[in-house]
């Protein structure tokens, strides 16, 4: 039977695992799916983990466009060389899996952003993004003059951004060609 510091090691040797897999970073909600589904922890004890992890360098955190996102340091890179031994074959196997399977929907998500600030109870500005590999390709603030009208367009982007995005480029590089003189 394990010992609960066995545990601890083989959790956040999980998490260095996975973020090494990551080039670019990935937002700590995202990476609990991801470590969750692999290795049934819950996420307190996640979050204490990425905690103690943080805290001894072995990762990193950093904010891109108002998100935050944690990323394996240099420092983490070399720990988990000398601890990848502890990850049993089967937790790697299946982390592996999840994490193929996970990370496509994460980035798909993660791809259209939406979020609504109030500027007082009946004036909000809504920002519509497109967010790829952490960067904003494509970003549009739109007025919503109450609070069901804001949370209308922030569900519209959410649904529909593959057809409006396109639709705004097209409408942005070649003007109105319908619009009659």
């Amino acid at each position: 039977m394990k010992q609960p510091n066995e545990d601890l090691a083989e959790n956040k040797v999980l998490i260095l695992y996975l973020l090494n897999k990551l080039s670019d970073g990935i937002k700590s909600d995202n990476l609990y799916k991801i470590v969750s589904s692999a290795n049934s922890i819950n996420y307190f004890y996640f979050q204490e983990l990425l905690t103690d992890l943080i805290d001894t360098h072995l990762i990193g955190s950093f904010t891109k466009d108002e998100d935050n996102f944690i990323k394996i340091t240099s420092e983490g890179v070399n720990a988990l060389e000398l601890t990848k031994s502890l990850l049993p074959g089967i937790l790697k196997l299946k982390a592996d899996n999840v994490f193929k399977n996970e990370i496509l929907d994460i980035v798909e998500e993660s791809s259209i952003v939406t979020e609504f600030i109030p500027k007082d109870e009946n004036n909000y500005t809504v920002k519509c993004k497109i967010v790829e590999k952490n960067d904003t390709i494509f970003e549009i603030s739109a007025y919503a003059g109450s609070r069901e009208r804001a949370k209308q367009i922030s569900d519209n982007w959410k649904n529909n951004a593959n057809k409006i995005y396109p639709q705004i480029i097209n409408l942005l590089i070649n003007g109105d060609n319908n619009e009659k003189n």
